[in-house]
């Protein structure tokens, strides 16, 4: 396992929300790992010290230094087999819906030779789980997988050893299979249920134990049916919302008049009348705690608030914002700005037989998740319990432990399976909230937030402006490229594309919204910008988008999806009709390959735009389970569809202007195209994540074919929020 990449998601600098103040700190009075699992076998795992890497498009030495961190050399126990067989594994990452606990197990049966259905993992739990940063940035496969599979390879070496001991015969005469220790030679069999039976085993290991290669997998690299598929259909399964405790109270939190305003004054004294309220005021929050729902939201509408708010811009005047409020010196706690330079811009510019500047924009959107922010909280002996639906449970056990400044071993967060979440749940502001009501109550209080608090007060994927000046020869070869990026951050940013003269920079700005990760961070917009740059650089040298790519590109992965993509889509084949355009855009990110392609038909009359047809070509590395694989791939299209066609969050003076599904569109059943999926399974090369990539070609595609169709060049995501413009 390469540790040092534990930190690349951590390093890129959209992710504001992982460094911003707490919500709450509460005026309060400041007043186990090890569980005994029985007998049977334990693996830890032991690691070596984390080097420092750099953030995703960035050069060596350029990442963040406050996220080149040490990690605890004893992270825990992993894996447990017990005396009946079963096989618990541990985990800190959460299951949102990317089917991660149904590959992670396909990863551990294979290489601990054991039948998947003998795998159960628990996930997300800070009392059982090992320390984990958080489940984002496509790194559940290549770390955690990875690790897991080293914990259950050792795990296999145990059992063999304790076979051979048994037995007294070598090592090398005996092979794991099916759950089962066999004698080559006579063919005798030992389950491992009956070895851990025998023996309470713990065994350290340190992270250097060889794996099975990818060409020899079995249970790892098939497509395998959902773990608890049935439940999740029928409806069975319990998501945060579902969460119950005995005496439970229902909470609500009174919010502010806008974004920034304070508390001028406050009477609870109606809610306070209410039979069974509870009603809370810590500084400037205000939640109330009542039998149900119904009664919570009327014992809000009792409490009458006055707020201090200020003016601030809306969404018009955004973009110009972001040009004059750039923080180049240290913002948010970053580094500053990201910033590359090869060559000369300037001479590559002047030799250049075409020049093109052009300005790309990119609108605040919402991660709209299906489960809105839910939390259930309950005090026993001066410690909390929280369920919560959130990506970092670790990090939420810290902003409950600073909110209310206690030791973090008196606070446990439990994550269970959530509905969805895109980068949108890593910070803890629910379960804080939900923890200051039922420490009042005295009670379990759980606290689901609305439809409208979650598009309000939960953070944004940043807007951004990004200005792009290049040059190319007659001959359609790259001579000059600067690239530069305003808020929207350096997820890649790095052009693939081999120019000799390139000046690249991330300005961040002053924050207008609340914003963080979101799906890809800024690789979405970055990705867009450029590839949107890359055709309209091609038509200035009237070469064909696919060849005029071929051209500038070095990187055998990323020319491998652009062949597959554009064969599978028949690019150059298709009869051209008229409203109907093609395009194509290709990237890399998080060591995943993607090229994309689309067809739309236009139409000018009503200005609709709909997208018919896509093709996308993934490079991933060795594939765990194809059927997951494209699952995460078809729904990376789709949630792509919105911020390319539709999503913009529109707001003024401190205030959502759309926060509802009525008048903040995402893609529709009627929006959805056919999506045609290649995956390339290079097992040659390293498991990546999958989660985020396929989605960063979805936006530039579709832009260039409406340029194919209709000859109109759009800079802007969303591209037709109201319809194609005459």
């Amino acid at each position: 396992m390469n540790l040092g990449s534990i930190t690349q998601a951590m390093n890129e600098p959209e992710r504001y929300e992982l460094d911003a103040p707490p919500q709450y700190h509460f005026e309060l009075d400041r007043r186990h790992f090890f569980k005994m699992l029985g007998g049977g076998v334990a693996v830890f795992l032991v690691l070596k010290p984390l080097r420092a890497f750099p953030q995703s498009g960035a050069r060596s030495g350029e990442g963040f230094s406050r996220f080149q961190r040490q990690l605890p050399q004893n992270l825990g126990a992993w894996l447990h087999i017990a005396p009946d067989g079963a096989v618990t594994v541990y985990t800190g990452k959460a299951e949102m819906g990317q089917n991660i606990r149904t590959s992670l197990s396909q990863a551990v049966a294979g290489e601990l030779r054991a039948p998947l259905g003998s795998v159960t993992l628990v996930m997300a739990d800070t009392e059982l789980t090992p320390w984990d940063m958080g489940t984002f940035g496509s790194r559940t496969t290549p770390q955690m997988g990875t690790q897991l599979r080293r914990v259950a390879s050792v795990a296999r070496d145990v059992l063999v050893r304790m076979a051979a001991e048994r037995w007294n015969v070598p090592v090398e005469s005996l092979a794991a299979a099916d759950g089962h220790i066999m004698n080559r030679q006579n063919g005798q069999t030992l389950a491992y249920a009956e070895l851990a039976q025998a023996s309470a085993l713990a065994k350290a290991i340190i992270e250097d134990d060889p794996l099975t290669p990818a060409t020899e997998w079995t249970v790892a690299g098939e497509s395998v049916a959902k773990i608890d598929g049935r439940e999740f259909v029928t409806g069975e399964h319990k998501y945060s919302p579902d969460m119950s405790a005995p005496g439970m109270l229902y909470g609500k939190i009174l919010r502010p008049a806008s974004f920034g305003a304070t508390l001028k004054s406050i009477d609870l004294s109606g809610a306070k009348a209410m039979p069974g309220v509870v009603a809370v005021r810590d500084g400037d929050f205000v939640g109330v705690a009542a039998p149900s729902e119904q009664e919570a939201e009327r014992a809000l509408a009792f409490i009458h608030a006055a707020w201090n708010t200020a003016p601030q811009i809306s969404d018009r005047e955004l973009f110009s914002y972001f040009k004059q409020n750039t923080e180049e010196g240290n913002s948010q706690g970053w580094e500053g700005r990201t910033s590359h330079e090869m060559g000369s811009v300037t001479s590559g510019l002047a030799k250049a037989a075409h020049r093109l500047k052009q300005t790309y924009t990119a609108a605040y959107i919402a991660h709209a998740p299906l489960e809105t922010r839910a939390a259930l909280a309950e005090w026993k002996d001066g410690s909390v319990t929280v369920w919560t639906g959130t990506q970092r449970p670790f990090g939420v056990q810290g902003d409950v432990a600073n909110a209310f400044q206690m030791a973090l071993d008196r606070v446990r967060v439990i994550v269970p399976d959530t509905g969805a979440a895109y980068g949108g749940k890593h910070t803890g502001e629910c379960a804080v909230e939900a923890a200051r009501l039922a420490k009042a109550a005295g009670r379990p209080v759980k606290l689901v937030w609305t439809r409208e608090e979650e598009f309000a007060w939960a953070y944004f994927r940043p807007a951004g402006v990004i200005e792009i000046s290049s040059g190319i020869d007659r001959d359609g070869t790259l001579t000059a490229w600067e690239f530069q990026n305003f808020n929207s951050g350096s997820a890649g940013i790095m052009t693939p594309y081999e120019v000799p003269n390139q000046k690249i920079e991330f300005h961040p700005c002053k924050q207008v919204l609340r914003q963080g990760s979101y799906r890809c961070l800024a690789a979405t917009a970055n990705n867009f910008a450029r590839e949107c740059h890359m055709d309209d650089l091609a038509r200035q040298a009237a070469m064909d988008p696919l060849e005029f790519r071929r051209k500038n590109l070095n990187d055998e992965r990323l020319l491998a999806v652009l062949g597959a993509a554009t064969k599978q889509f028949g690019w150059g084949r298709s009869p051209k009709r008229t409203g109907h355009g093609f395009g194509l855009a290709c990237g890399t990110e998080k060591s995943g390959y993607v090229a994309t392609c689309a067809e739309i038909a236009a139409d000018r009359a009503s200005g609709m735009v709909r997208v018919i047809r896509v093709a996308v070509a993934f490079d991933c590395g060795a594939i765990v389970n194809p059927d997951g694989l494209k699952n995460q791939i078809q729904g990376a299209q789709m949630m792509g569809l919105g911020g390319a066609l539709f999503e913009a969050i529109r707001f003024g003076n401190g205030r959502i202007l759309n926060g509802q599904f009525s008048s903040y569109r995402v893609p529709r059943f009627s929006d959805m195209p056919e999506i045609e999926v290649v995956l390339l399974d290079r097992k040659d090369q390293p498991s990546a994540g999958a989660g985020e990539s396929p989605i960063m070609g979805i936006a530039p595609a579709v832009r260039n074919a409406i340029m194919d169709a209709t000859g109109t060049a759009l800079f802007s995501l969303p591209l037709v929020p109201d319809g194609l413009k005459a």
